[in-house]
């Protein structure tokens, strides 16, 4: 345990690790991987196909079909048993394949996000240490790393050096606060996680930069014995519960059939006990028992094709049910709808007039404080001056320099002016620079006013002053000063920003922005993006509601979390794009976390989906990916469940109405089976616009009615074709066959069926293509067997029969007819739909 190795002075540590601060050798590295194993958690054990296959048990639909089986076995009706539970088998197998296609695609997409360490190694003992970056997996004991704000702590390491230190530990001890960290010597006080020597794997660095040793990997973790114990289960979003929503609704339908069926036929036709398989025969038929392998395989199939064709990859397979139901997005304002870089705007003399020398100077002050300063490393604005400026500066020869200061909030810049005198060059704020001007009484506070104008409109202001002073001069004296002008700055504009946000408009996404930055220059930003800001709300003044404004500046980390968790308190689905630490309250609050490949590791590991980079045209691929998976799901759920209540209903009146049953109970189950595996297209189905314009939430009561009325208008198809084929048995050229009645009721339902699944579906041929799609050859191959089975030895297995040709024609009127008014029947909802 990492207590242990951890044990005792530093040099005790280092000594018993075998190691020193210059880190170790990549040989030594390479050694130490193959006797410790990688650095990662113990997975749970990859379940066996058997162990699969029983958790799909768990499924309420397919719990429910074994109970009926068993029921069925338990009074002698072993061919219903025995269908009842081929069922359940193939529904279990088509679900265990199905998550173990999943876990694997997972898995291989978890490695494009795997996190990095930098760790100080040497390529030999006489070559000099070096930082590099290596995969956390291949860390081992004894590895020096150097840690920084955001990192995650990647394993258990002690301290030999920190400064400023503090680390987020929620995840071992559910502290909130961060917690400081010291490099101190001597043994820890109790070997427990708030030790100050000691960080532990799944930390996160808040503030401060240390190098520590690595004592425990893997296995050894504190981390991994936490991680023994069983996890927590993340709650679905809101298509989940939707979904759960009409499935209890269905099963609580279902177990009320067997016995509503046997009373009915117990009162109304002396039937009792041996109609009970052919009551869970019906009970069978309601149920959507591919529901599971339809929703694993969508996710999958979408999730695989977001990493392959955009490089976005989804953690949380069914955070790609809340991507699809996102209709709010946050987003930060830089990086985000801007570039992290300012581009200048103009310069402006003190009358505030266009002048570009103003530009110049400040461009020479840039060019010179860059090459004198301690740390010549250009900041945001001297990159922009230097741009806009072009080639300047050289031409003069640099003195002296003292780069900007924040406390000063000025730099300078001194440069030979005229023989025998030097110019004194500042740039900085407006209200340092200005104080520090000879001015006439009042000018003082009309720069500041055009100073406090251009910034009042969403530009960064830069006030540029000089003054001569004699070479003999002693340091850049910045007093005395003439007042140059201004420089400002505009926010470069991301490119794909503006076509994103009109494409997330098109979708029905509501983009907020949430910001640190001036409330004017977010404002400007989304103007110039064609985003209107209204309302800019500041989230520093208390007492306004922020959850409905478009854009709030000037907000903290708990003013993100608190407006995500308002908006979703509303009844809204959100997400939020975050990349710092300061965005981790904030991506834990959302229904959908999302962060770029390149954002901080807690932050990464935080969100539920990664993006190669932090663009919102990503996100609105990953949004639409997360629509065609939903929308393929519904329309499974909207025709199974329309056809198969349709058909119950028919089959209970018609159980009472007609002298005989009208079918078969393995006629029954055999009909589902058939109609199940075809739906199985809808996984590789494209839904159609109209699917992907808004929000992919199913709404319980709406689709309940959708539900009750197109199935209704199936039982009336049913009954009608029942009353053809009573009249054809009961005619002058009757045949009184039992048989014949239920094949062409067979027959009548698959057809039937098919038709439905073209009708009923959101989906679309692909434009240009002269191919059918998935559900239109898998409708063709339903009725192909609709019409094949009954006249094959298959067919007379199940007790069906050869149907005379008469037998075709009036079902195909009823046919004909059902299908016109399921036509207009859908053209009617659709109208209106909102």
């Amino acid at each position: 345990m990492a207590s242990e190795a951890a044990g005792g002075t530093t040099l005790e540590v280092l000594r018993r690790l075998e190691s020193g601060p210059r880190g170790l050798t990549g040989t030594e590295a390479a050694a130490r991987l193959s006797t410790h194993g990688e650095n990662t958690l113990p997975e749970r054990r990859t379940p066996s196909w058997p162990r699969r296959c029983a958790y799909a048990l768990r499924d309420p639909f397919t719990a429910v079909l074994l109970c009926l089986g068993v029921v069925s076995a338990a009074v002698a009706s072993w061919g219903t048993a025995v269908v009842i539970l081929a069922l359940v088998a193939v529904s279990c197998v088509l679900r265990a394949s199905g998550e173990h296609r999943a876990d694997r695609s997972m898995a291989a997409l978890r490695e494009l996000v795997a996190g990095t360490a930098t760790v100080v190694r040497r390529d030999d003992t006489r070559e000099p240490p070096r930082p590099r970056e290596v995969p956390v997996t291949e860390l081992v004991p004894g590895d020096v790393l150097r840690l920084g704000p955001g990192d995650l702590v990647p394993a258990d390491v002690r301290l030999l050096r920190a400064r400023g230190l503090t680390v987020h530990q929620a995840a071992l001890t559910g502290e909130s606060a961060p917690v400081v960290k010291r490099a101190a010597e001597g043994p820890p006080g109790s070997g427990g996680p708030d030790d100050s020597p000691l960080c532990f794997q799944g930390s996160t660095v808040a503030t401060g930069t240390a190098t520590a040793v690595v004592v425990a990997t893997g296995d050894g973790t504190r981390l991994a014995a936490a991680h023994r114990q069983p996890a927590a289960r993340r709650d679905g979003g809101a298509f989940d519960r939707s979904v759960h929503g009409i499935s209890w609704v269905l099963i609580r339908f279902m177990l009320l059939t067997p016995p509503l069926v046997l009373m009915a036929n117990a009162a109304l036709r002396g039937r009792g006990p041996e109609t009970l398989p052919f009551a869970v025969a019906v009970a069978v038929g309601l149920t959507p028992e591919m529901l599971p392998v339809i929703v694993t395989t969508c996710l999958a199939r979408g999730a695989a094709l977001l990493a392959r064709t955009h490089g976005v990859i989804v953690k949380r397979l069914p955070a790609l049910h809340d991507l699809g139901a996102v209709d709010v997005l946050c987003v930060d304002k830089t990086g985000t709808l801007t570039q992290d870089r300012p581009v200048v705007e103009r310069a402006l003399d003190p009358a505030g007039r266009d002048d570009p020398e103003v530009l110049r100077w400040a461009a020479v002050g840039a060019w010179w404080t860059l090459q004198l300063a301690e740390l010549p490393a250009p900041d945001a604005l001297d990159e922009a001056l230097l741009e806009a400026a072009g080639p300047v500066g050289e031409e003069y020869d640099g003195v002296d320099a003292v780069p900007f200061d924040p406390v000063r909030r000025f730099s300078t810049a001194v440069v030979r002016g005229s023989p025998g005198r030097h110019t004194v060059v500042v740039t900085g704020a407006a209200e340092a620079v200005v104080e520090r001007c000879t001015t006439e009484p009042g000018e003082r506070d009309r720069l500041l006013a055009l100073a406090a104008g251009e910034a009042d409109a969403g530009l960064r202001v830069l006030a540029v002053a000089t003054a001569d002073r004699p070479a003999g001069a002693r340091g850049p004296d910045p007093r005395g000063l003439t007042f140059r002008g201004l420089v400002t700055f505009r926010d470069a504009l991301a490119p794909t920003a503006a076509e994103a946000l009109r494409g997330l408009a098109d979708r029905g996404v509501t983009v907020k922005v949430l910001t640190g930055d001036h409330p004017a220059t977010a404002a400007r930003a989304c103007r110039e993006l064609g985003l209107d800001p209204g309302e800019v709300r500041n989230a520093a003044q208390p007492g306004h509601p922020l959850g409905d404004a478009t854009v709030v500046a000037r907000c903290t980390p708990e003013d993100k979390a608190r407006i995500v968790a308002a908006l979703r308190a509303a009844g809204h689905t959100v997400g939020f794009l975050g990349d710092g630490v300061n965005d981790v309250a904030a991506l834990r609050a959302a229904d959908v976390g999302l962060a770029p490949r390149s954002a901080v590791g807690v932050a990464r590991e935080s969100a539920d989906v990664v993006l190669a980079e932090k663009d919102l045209t990503a996100i609105g691929h990953a949004i639409t990916a997360g629509r065609h998976a939903s929308g393929n799901i519904a329309s499974y759920l909207r025709v199974t469940l329309s056809s198969n209540l349709g058909n119950v209903v028919a089959m209970l009146a018609a159980g009472l109405l007609l002298p005989f049953l009208p079918m078969l109970p393995a006629q029954v189950l055999a009909q589902n089976l058939c109609f199940d595996a075809a739906q199985l297209a809808f996984a590789h189905d494209r839904p159609g616009a109209a699917a992907l314009r808004g929000p992919a939430v199913l709404r319980p009561r709406s689709f309940l009615r959708f539900v009750t009325g197109f199935g209704l208008l199936n039982a009336v198809a049913d009954l009608a074709t029942f009353a053809v084929l009573a009249f054809a048995l009961d005619g002058p050229d009757a045949v009184d066959d039992e048989a014949v009645f239920h094949s062409a009721w067979f027959t009548e339902n698959l057809l039937t069926q098919a038709m439905v699944m073209l009708l009923l579906r959101t989906g679309r041929r692909v434009e240009g293509s002269r191919t059918p799609g998935p559900v239109a050859l898998a409708a063709a191959g339903l009725a192909a067997v609709g019409l094949l089975l009954p006249p094959s030895p298959l067919g007379a297995a199940l007790g069906m029969t050869a149907l005379p040709a008469a037998f075709y024609l009036l079902p195909a009127v009823v046919l004909g007819l059902y299908a016109l008014a399921l036509t207009a029947a859908r053209a009617r909802y659709r109208r209106r739909q909102p």
